[in-house]
């Protein structure tokens, strides 16, 4: 088939029905034999891949890779439509009434001041809609584990704020942040457990990341960004030892902090 022949297939319904041909009677063999078991880990793929995308602020390929979640999307939905479960009609309807009934401040009565009041009212909303299906429900549970460790802390500590449960301001944060090292260093010192080690390290992690929310910055996003950095960095340091002929292997210590830190002074 040649370009100027293929099907323009630009609507949301257009794609579903070329999901369900593809799986259909006379559809693509592959797709026909996958099941949700198998396209979950699709799925969280091209999630990571949209999330690169962002990243990268490429717009071509932030249009390539939300429409290849929006294709697992339609694929999963696909599959639970074969086995009487529901459509992806039925997810979008459930989606826009659950987007209404959450933000009562945009289609209801209520008022908000500043965004960052936004997310602790949707977590006691969404709380109170588990209590009417469930007699006791914690209001933390709603928080996916399978979730990147960084993002569901991030998660769990703007639950537990929605109920009050927050440091006054940023210092408040800080000064547990140097309670926890202390923690960390104690144990250290007194030869404690690996286990207990984990617990400590944890408390800073789980800390800093208040730090970050408190502040209104992405503990993801700066992670990622030292990241990119350090990778940068080293990759410097990796060049500079080539072109003096000498194997990083070998390096040591003094010399590689001794390049780090004229890489660095390098890029200010």
């Amino acid at each position: 088939m040649s370009v100027r022949n293929k099907p323009s297939y630009k609507s949301f319904d257009e794609l579903v029905q070329v999901m369900a041909t593809l799986r259909g009677e006379n559809g693509c063999p592959w797709d026909k034999k996958q099941t949700m078991s198998t396209i979950k880990d699709y799925f969280l793929e091209e999630v990571y891949e949209a999330l690169e995308a962002i990243e990268s602020g490429d717009a071509e390929a932030m249009k390539e890779e939300f429409g290849d979640v929006l294709f697992e999307v339609c694929f999963l939905s696909r599959i639970a439509e074969e086995q009487k479960m529901f459509t992806v009609h039925d997810a979008v309807e459930s989606i826009v009434e659950k987007l209404i009934r959450r933000h009562p401040h945009v289609f209801g009565d209520e008022k908000v001041k500043e965004a960052e009041e936004v997310p602790g009212r949707w977590a006691k909303l969404k709380a109170a809609e588990k209590k009417k299906k469930q007699s006791r429900e914690s209001i933390l549970d709603g928080v996916p584990k399978s979730l990147p460790s960084l993002l569901q802390a991030l998660r769990i500590s703007e639950r537990a704020v929605a109920v009050g449960f927050e440091w006054e301001d940023v210092g408040g944060v800080l000064d547990k942040v140097d309670e926890e090292i202390q923690e960390l260093k104690d144990a250290i010192a007194d030869g404690e457990a690996k286990e207990r080690l984990e617990d400590e390290l944890g408390d800073i992690l789980f800390t800093l990341v208040n730090v970050g929310r408190k502040l209104s910055i992405s503990p993801h996003d700066s992670l990622m960004r030292t990241m990119k950095k350090f990778r940068r960095r080293f990759g410097e340091i990796e060049k500079r030892l080539r072109n003096d002929g000498v194997e990083l292997e070998s390096a040591g210590f003094e010399k590689l902090e001794e390049l780090w830190q004229a890489v660095k002074k390098d890029e200010i």
